[in-house]
């Protein structure tokens, strides 16, 4: 029979978390459990608590409810993986680790801890484990795309463009509008030496995601080192359209802006980037891009003028 003072407290709190009051939630819920009720139920309560204190970066009393429903169901995986996801939150690698591994063994195909784990040691630059967790993502998720295009990007990273090639293109077959393996592809097949593949891919993921900057880069890259600085100029433009705080993409336009000699649009370009991010400087001064600008006297202020800023930062 369902303990009506409980259920009481639990919809008011429910009401408190609705209309943004989470500390009166929190404090609702943990009166709720003071009530008798099912095992269950009140594991769910818990689950309650924790992710409110997560959203409120309250992190430790995060993990400690975690505990608390491990207390009550010593093999809840969920709490487990939970705990994880909030030490990564606190930049605790190697503690998430161990826990995604915890919730693994009660759970052998969890496949979103495998994949959480392979990210980790991928971000870390540990590509053998990362690659090893991958797959084994894929012994119970085998129709994740995104892990086959991952496995393909480490591949590419590690210069083996031909499993690169069959990982991303499984990814591909899978999910045809997946807009980081028509990008990847792009990238396989500029390293390859093949622009005209590659500007079809890079198009094919522009496409699918007109937001994500790094296609307009890339394309901007191949048709500068092709010397097609009008096509660099007309893709980085449309680029910063969807993406008007990507630094590098003005930089990359002021280059071809500078060779086309158009300088005063390369130097307005290089004042935006600084403007974003005025780390450019060490690559403005070196550029040999901006060879038409060295005996300008607007350009030569703006280096002095980001080089003594960053002598006092």
């Amino acid at each position: 029979m369902k303990n009506y003072k409980r259920n009481n407290y639990i919809l008011l709190a429910e009401n408190f978390y609705i209309n943004d009051n989470k500390e009166k939630a929190i404090e609702l819920y943990n009166k709720a459990l003071t009530y008798e009720g099912s095992k269950e139920e009140s594991i769910i309560l818990l689950f309650n608590i924790a992710i409110i204190y997560e959203e409120l970066d309250r992190f430790s009393e995060s993990i400690d409810t975690y505990k608390r429903v491990i207390e009550l169901d010593p093999e809840n995986y969920e709490a487990y993986f939970n705990m994880a996801l909030v030490e990564e939150l606190r930049n605790d690698n190697k503690k998430a680790i161990e826990l995604y591994k915890k919730a693994i063994e009660l759970k052998p195909d969890l496949s979103k801890a495998y994949y959480n784990i392979a990210t980790i040691y991928d971000n870390l630059g540990v590509k053998k484990q990362a690659m090893e967790y991958f797959y084994k993502v894929l012994e119970y998720s085998p129709e994740d795309f995104i892990t086959y295009n991952n496995i393909g990007s480490l591949y590419e990273e590690m210069g083996d463009y031909d499993k690169a090639y069959k990982m991303i293109n499984k990814s591909i077959e899978i999910n045809s509008k997946y807009y980081k393996s028509l990008f990847n592809m792009g990238v396989v097949y500029k390293r390859l030496g093949n622009h005209e593949k590659a500007i079809k891919y890079y198009n094919k993921s522009k496409e699918c995601n007109p937001n994500y900057y790094y296609t307009y880069l890339n394309l901007s890259a191949i048709y500068i080192e092709d010397k097609e600085y009008l096509d660099s100029i007309k893709i980085l433009t449309e680029g910063i359209s969807h993406n008007p705080e990507a630094h590098d993409l003005y930089y990359n336009r002021a280059c071809s802006y500078s060779i086309l000699n158009r300088v005063d649009e390369a130097i307005k370009d290089i004042r935006k980037a600084l403007l974003l991010n005025p780390g450019l400087i060490k690559w403005v001064e070196r550029d040999k891009d901006f060879y038409n600008l060295y005996n300008n006297i607007e350009f030569n202020e703006i280096l002095n003028q980001y080089k003594n800023k960053k002598w006092k930062e």
